[in-house]
Parts: C-alpha cells; structure tokens; sequence
C-alpha cells in the first residue's frame, strides 16, 4: 500500500510530526507568547497600583483628623506601613522585569514616545525607592516608631529635630511630585490605548487575547 512515493513521504512525515513535534494544541507562536507581561509581572503592577492609591488616600485621611487622635494616627501608620511595602516589592518588580520578556507595543510608537515612556518608567522607579526611604528617615530623626504591620523597625538615624524638618519637606515633594509622575502615567496609559488604539494598556491585562 505504501508502494507509492508520495504516500511513502506522507507516512514519514506523519510519523515523524507523531514522535518529535508537540501537539499543536501546545504550539504557540512568538506573537502569541508577547503578546502581554507574565502573570507575576501583571500581579505585581496592580499590587503596587493599589498600594499607591492606599498610601495617599491614608495621608490625606490623616490630616483630616484633630493632631494627637488615635484615628489620625492609625491612617498615618498604615500610611508608612504601606509605603515601606512598597519599597520592600519594588525590588521584586525589578527582579521580575529583568528576568522576564517585555511584549512589543504594537503598532510601534515613535522613538520619541519610547523615550519619554523609559523617562516616566525611571522616574517611577526612583518615586518607588526613594520616598519611602525619606519617610523611613523623617520617623527616625524626630524620633518616632517606624511601624511596619505589628513591628518597629529599627531608625535609620539619630533624633534630630532641624533635619525631621527638612526631611520632611523633601517627603512631602517628592509625594507632590508623584501626583504628577502616576497621574501622567494613566494618562498615557488610557491616551494609548483610547487614542493610539495599540496594546499598551492590554498587555498588562490578565484576560487572555485572541
């Protein structure tokens, strides 16, 4: 039956594609692969999205309550507690990014566009290591408890009531300035995705695309 030599070749190829080639079920192609940030990666982008949104809707809620309350001093706890998880994943973030792949904007943005977008991402970064590090500093040099979910980590620095101050002043900037960097980042988030109708915003989804 097999005297033929195309059913010769068609049977070798069958068999070769049987015994060497995964089901196609499990083949994916590079596009398929790229097409979004991995799952931990994904996770983590939110994590961070949720804590931000919690470590400035506590401080404003602190100062809505009288000095010296219980209640403003629960928010402005939570408040640090939250910053300093923050700058603990942060390192996990880097981790993640270095070692995974970072999926394609497709249809490419201009050079330009990447440029401002590694700018904004770096600018981030620096927001996600430093400000926390400042707070860490303003609670030792005025010399209160740096709480961090039911511990007291140690201070950074001796009591030093004129650097509090200035330090403070720097903490309370650089949290100005970071209304500006996630703001500007959404923004471009959602001007990509509404208006430049690529998949920025989609990579970092967790629904899977067609």
């Amino acid at each position: 039956m097999l005297n033929s030599p195309l059913l010769k070749n068609d049977f070798r190829r069958g068999l070769y594609s049987r015994c060497f080639l995964p089901p196609l079920s499990m083949m994916k192609t590079p596009q398929t692969v790229s097409q979004r940030y991995s799952i931990p990666s994904i996770a983590m982008h939110w994590a961070m999205v949720l804590l931000f949104v919690a470590v400035y809707v506590l401080i404003n809620v602190a100062e809505g309550f009288e000095k010296g309350s219980a209640e403003r001093q629960m928010a402005r706890d939570w408040h640090f507690t939250f910053g300093l998880l923050i700058f603990a994943l942060v390192w996990l973030r880097i981790a993640l990014r270095a070692l995974g792949t970072t999926p394609p904007i497709q249809p490419a943005p201009s050079a330009l566009m990447e440029k401002l977008a590694r700018a904004g991402h770096l600018a981030l970064y620096a927001l996600m290591v430093v400000l926390p590090v400042v707070g860490w500093l303003v609670l030792s040099a005025r010399g209160k408890p740096i709480p961090f979910f039911g511990l007291e980590l140690p201070a950074l620095i001796a009591p030093d009531k004129a650097l509090g101050r200035q330090l403070k002043e720097i903490h309370e900037l650089g949290g100005n300035l970071g209304y500006f960097l996630i703001g500007g980042h959404a923004v471009a988030a959602l001007l990509h995705h509404y208006v430049m109708k690529d998949n920025t915003l989609r990579r970092m989804g967790f629904a899977r695309q067609s």
